[in-house]
């Protein structure tokens, strides 16, 4: 295997890869040709990274794996299902679309996770984790009802099994005894020996022909035997327990094979090749590395996740290109709005013991780290169990504990269940703190926070605040949390307008909005979180007024009633869905009192915003400065 240190800033030569425009050729070639293939598809894999910019250390982990999968499956024939899709960019490369690599995640471009519109590779749309062995499971199951002869593989990673919902699909599987090959990629858990000779010994006898003609047909014969049939199974069993975790797998009703070698590209070929051929539920342990083969990875590989783009310097300049930095740094001054919630849930746990954090495997991601590191006590990560970290909040919530929830918007929807029945309906004391929400960018449709306005808004007793910018953000936040009862406050990913935020832990008044401008126009722009910025412009363009509404739910009565009394329009700004949003608060609100003025409702539409820049997708959806501007002009003819 070839290792790398750095990223290539000019495409490497890959002429094995370059002749591949599907993974049909794969079949034919030798061990050495596969071996080639890997280095060079590692090796494009990170140019291709590098030019622009996304996840990175699960795709070089599965280069190997990926390469013996696609030559061992006959794909798309057969069903290749990849869960999350962090892992998918080598299947990308591999599927006919190397070139357009550099361009994914770019407005217009490749998407960053398995899309079947995108391709006949693509069986399954992922991004939400932990969703492969239900959908495989199914496409096993209508192939067995139409008599196809067709195989099907769930790649799933070890974090994504920590989701109840893969166990439930594993249970499915042994229960209907469905063709079904799961592959668990482990790249972190330690919930096996390390791999060895031994291990891959025991992976090549037990899926070698010999020995599967062997056990099935042993299994006829002492089928015969009272009693001899279940000695056997037990014999195999124990057998097998000596040297392999299986009993878990076993138990579920799976022919468990591995821990193996997942960088042993020859080992996985001859695997996966027995495997394949193998009836009933199959599942292959293999142990990866994230990152591999890139150093810096190697040894860092949360760090190394995602990668921002590798800037080049302009032709003739003679300068070297400023080194490539992990996705989550930033580099402009201003705050996230993530580091904002870090810090004060740090300070206000310093001030209320009874505060505790949950997160359900986001604790990079919510800059919940400091506070895992002063709290180790305090602080819940809970895997990838959305449904479960919001019931575990409430059940502290009950016990007057102060439990605070760090959540992504488009996650939340996992734990919508458990949001209504096991906290708003007791009306408990539970914090939310939901971030990305709104158009958070390159990631696309399932990463989108766009709807929690609408499903928030529906809950009785919820309160749901929006900052405009960072101060407002942990104002908000001790707002919430001193609340006697469930509140959310949803905020934007990346930075604010870099207003600075206070030391102190005063909170903002509920339902108060706050006028930013009042205008000589008959015309008031009602802003939600996020929208305050463009408004601001508008307003400043057009003389108009502008109101900071801060609070959904609920919404300030006498600010509306008022805005409504001295204007002819009030246009309502959300990046939300229209839907059911915010504006439609206002709306209900204005015909509840009876209120003559029209309104004008701007926010996300009724589709599903694809991925880009949230700038230009803003613009695209009429919600950046002169977007609003435009609306406002049609408006008046």
């Amino acid at each position: 295997m070839k290792l790398f240190d750095d990223i290539p800033v000019e495409r490497p030569a890959t002429p094995l890869l370059d002749t591949l425009e599907a993974p049909a050729a794969l079949r034919a070639m030798n061990a050495g040709q596969l071996a080639q293939v890997a280095d060079e598809l590692r090796a494009y894999l990170l140019y291709s990274v590098g030019v622009s910019g996304g996840h990175f250390g699960a795709g070089l982990g599965v280069v190997e794996l990926t390469v013996a999968l696609h030559q061992a499956l006959e794909t798309p024939h057969d069903r290749l299902v990849w869960d999350v899709g962090h892992q998918a960019y080598p299947h990308k490369i591999l599927t006919g679309r190397r070139e357009a690599m550099t361009g994914i995640r770019e407005y217009g471009g490749l998407a960053a996770f398995p899309r079947r519109a995108e391709s006949e590779f693509d069986t399954f749309g992922v991004g939400h984790s932990s969703t492969s062995i239900s959908a495989a499971l199914g496409m096993a199951l209508a192939a067995r009802t139409r008599g196809e002869s067709r195989r099907v593989c769930a790649v799933i990673g070890d974090g994504a099994l920590t989701a109840g919902m893969a166990f439930e699909a594993l249970a499915h599987a042994g229960h209907v005894d469905a063709n079904l090959l799961v592959v668990l990629n482990d790249n972190e858990m330690s919930i096996s020996e390390n791999v060895g000779g031994m291990a891959s010994y025991l992976a090549r006898i037990l899926t070698s022909k010999p020995y599967t003609s062997m056990r099935e047909g042993g299994k006829k014969v002492l089928s015969h035997l009272p009693g001899a049939l279940e000695l056997a199974r037990r014999t195999e069993e124990h057998m097998k327990g000596m040297i392999s975790p299986a009993t878990l797998f076993e138990e579920l009703g799976f022919n468990y094979i591995g821990p193996i070698d997942g960088h042993d590209l020859p080992l996985l070929v001859d695997t996966l090749r027995n495997m394949r051929d193998l009836e009933g539920p199959q599942f292959l342990h293999v142990k990866t590395r994230k990152g591999k083969g890139f150093l810096p990875a190697e040894a860092d590989p949360i760090g190394y996740h995602a990668i921002t783009k590798l800037e080049k310097s302009e032709p003739g300049k003679g300068e070297t290109p400023p080194p490539f930095k992990p996705a989550g740094q930033a580099s402009s001054l201003k705050q996230k709005y993530c580091r904002v919630f870090g810090d004060w849930i740090c300070d206000m746990a310093a001030a209320d013991e009874r505060l505790i954090g949950i997160t359900p495997a986001m604790r990079e991601g919510s800059d919940l780290v400091r506070f895992s590191k002063e709290y180790p006590e305090r602080y819940f990560d809970v895997a990838i169990a959305e449904q479960h970290a919001v019931t575990l909040a409430a059940g502290l919530a009950c016990e007057a504990m102060k439990p605070v929830v760090a959540i992504y918007s488009t996650f939340l929807q996992r734990g919508y269940d458990q949001l209504i029945h096991d906290v708003a309906v007791q009306e408990l004391d539970v914090t939310f703190a939901i971030d990305r929400a709104g158009l958070v960018g390159e990631d696309g449709p399932t990463h989108h926070g766009s709807l929690d306005l609408s499903y928030l808004r529906c809950i009785p007793g919820l309160v749901v605040l929006a900052p405009a910018d960072e101060a407002e953000c942990r104002a908000m936040l001790s707002a919430a949390y001193q609340h006697p009862g469930p509140a959310a406050v949803r905020y934007p990913r990346g930075t604010g307008p870099g207003v600075a935020t206070p030391d102190h832990l005063e909170p903002l008044e509920i339902g108060r909005a706050e006028w930013r401008r009042r205008g000589m126009e008959r015309v008031a722009l009602l802003a939600f979180g996020s929208l305050n910025g463009p408004a601001a412009e508008v307003a400043e363009r057009l003389g108009t007024s502008h109101l900071n509404m801060r609070s959904i739910k609920p919404l300030d009565r006498d600010a509306v009633m008022a805005a409504a009394d001295d204007h002819d329009l009030l246009v309502t700004l959300e990046e939300n869905v229209i839907a059911g949003g915010a504006g439609s608060a206002v709306n209900e609100l204005l015909m509840a009192e009876g209120a003559q003025v029209e309104v004008l409702n701007l926010g996300l539409p009724d589709a599903f915003v694809e991925h880009g820049k949230p700038a230009e997708l803003l613009a695209e959806c009429g919600l950046d400065a002169d977007g609003i501007e435009a609306s406002i002009r049609a408006w008046r003819g």
